[in-house]
């Protein structure tokens, strides 16, 4: 295998598996390299216990906190990357998150770009990824060249209703956008058959839409396209003027190998590409590749968000759950005139996983309790928006894996959707009727381990003062090296980033189509 390239892509995932399916068909010569395997698919793809409990499939990766605590992080080193375990929610940002927005806690910075510029990418990502969805139903949504390429997943009977409720009450519900390779009209011919094991699950059919399904094995059918899997890169060398990578060093299966392209895109994740860039400093870099400014592994956001599900005395016998949203708190209400978030419903709760997210209490309760909890539970997630701040940051530890230092901030608007939430449940006909007495809930907000809405860190701007990359991704300080995950975001808005991250994948392999002739 010849080791020069036309492009060389660092991981596989929302990022760099789009590029390289945007970059497949033009015969150019392209490498992935990929930190994981194949993921196994196996019964236990399936298996709450192994999933949740187990951790079966939790890369076991070392980060350090700001306290330098070692804790393991919820990532997933395989192809596809975290798309693998993804909900499969893609969402677009909102039109009025591309400018600045004044929060509670501070100022969301205006993107170098306007949504308008990556509409049509949009667009594409929601083709390639086989979004259905329904326009017209959630009035903050962004205007659209077209409509959603496959109708929305239907509500299953207690979700409808929950649906009919929000409308009674004056709400805009819509169907939430959802990659999966769904066919309700033709069942018999359908990848997808809405099980009960798609959020935070691997799909064991190949039916969600994920960066491995969707994007590289497609593209791998390409002689052009190579795949290696296995391949930790370790850290990017550059010629004497530090302008070019000339060197992708990884290790593959335990020997140190190295690779050269013309081009050279990082897309291993907001923590492990700042993380790589820093490990990359040389004497033309001394504070880490491409890190003149000094912004590289800054602005880490990864999204405020809350979990919580309400205990209804009716049976809510829903498998695939996450269809529904609600937008109507985005950009605040008259109380609170601030920008809140997005809500939507998570993945059907099962015994198994309230074990895995809540041990301390959840072992003191028998499992026949927790099933019954699982049974009538209806299972909520917000999100708001955490703000960039340069302090909140990915840095080298001591043994070169992540230090991810980071305060949460902004974190008013949480309170306040759920407060919203919470005091409608009254009105959604679950109480007092279909409530436990004095409503019981189960809540859980995210912690920093819980990384997979993770963004920033190599921020894109105009100025190479506070920022890293141009806006075509690019660094500013370095003409061949690219970065195309969800690092380049200057803010993150309330909702999924997986879909941006897409769209700007195929925005960034049209420029370097045009760059490389």
């Amino acid at each position: 295998m010849a080791d020069h390239y036309d492009v060389v892509i660092v991981g596989s995932g929302a990022g760099g598996g789009t590029l390289a399916h945007r970059l497949a068909p033009s015969g150019k010569r392209v490498l992935v390299l990929e930190r994981g395997d194949w993921l196994p698919r196996e019964i236990e793809n399936w298996d709450a216990t192994a999933v949740f409990v187990d951790n079966r499939y939790v890369s076991p990766d070392t980060w350090y906190d700001g306290a330098g605590t070692p804790f393991q992080p919820q990532v997933h080193y395989v192809v596809g990357g975290a798309t693998k375990f993804y909900g499969a929610a893609l969402y677009r940002l909102r039109e009025q998150d591309f400018g600045e927005l004044h929060h509670h806690g501070g100022l969301s910075p205006a993107w170098p770009i306007g949504y308008d510029e990556l509409e049509p990418y949009y667009t594409q990502a929601e083709s390639l990824y086989q979004v259905h969805g329904a326009r017209g139903e959630d009035p903050t949504e962004p205007p659209a060249s077209a409509g959603y390429p496959y109708p929305p997943v239907s509500h299953e009977p207690r979700i409808q209703r929950l649906f009919d409720d929000l409308t009674a009450i004056g709400l805009h519900p819509f169907h939430s956008p959802s990659g999966v390779q769904l066919d309700e009209a033709n069942p018999a011919f359908s990848r997808c058959i809405r099980c009960g094991t798609c959020d935070g699950f691997a799909c064991l059919l190949h039916a969600k839409s994920d960066a491995d399904v969707v994007a590289v094995r497609p593209a791998i059918e390409h002689p052009n396209v190579t795949l290696v899997r296995n391949a930790e890169v370790r850290r990017l060398e550059t010629d004497a003027s530090g302008r070019t990578v000339t060197d992708v060093v990884a290790v593959v299966d335990g020997e140190e190998r190295r690779f050269s392209g013309d081009v050279v895109v990082v897309s291993a994740g907001a923590a492990n590409s700042a993380r790589l860039l820093l490990a990359s400093a040389n004497d033309r870099h001394p504070r880490g590749l491409a890190n003149g400014s000094d912004q590289v592994g800054r602005n880490y956001m990864f999204h405020n968000s809350r979990a919580f599900l309400a205990i209804s005395l009716e049976r809510n016998d829903t498998r695939f759950q996450k269809t529904l949203g609600l937008n109507d708190y985005y950009f605040g209400d008259d109380a609170f005139p601030y920008p809140m978030g997005n809500v939507q419903m998570v993945g059907k709760s099962s015994a198994p996983m309230y074990r895995g997210e809540k041990p301390v209490e959840a072992r003191l309760a028998p499992l026949f309790a927790l099933q019954d909890v699982a049974e009538h539970a209806v299972d909520f997630w917000l999100s708001t928006e955490d703000l960039p701040d340069p302090d909140n940051r990915v840095t080298l530890a001591p043994d070169g894996h992540v230090a991810l230092s980071y305060t949460p901030n902004n974190r008013q608007p949480l309170d306040e959707l759920y407060r919203r939430v919470k005091d409608n449940l009254g009105h959604l006909g679950m109480h007092p009727h279909h409530l436990v007495p004095r409503d019981v809930y189960m809540k859980n907000d995210i912690p920093v381990a819980g990384c997979a809405h993770q963004a920033g860190t190599v921020r894109f701007g105009t100025d190479p003062t506070t920022s890293v990359l141009d806006t075509d991704c690019r660094a500013h300080e370095v003409d061949n090296l690219y970065v195309v995950d969800t690092s380049f975001f200057p803010s993150i808005g309330a909702v999924n980033p997986a879909l941006t991250a897409m769209a700007n994948a195929l925005r960034v392999g049209d420029h370097l189509l045009a760059r490389l002739g």
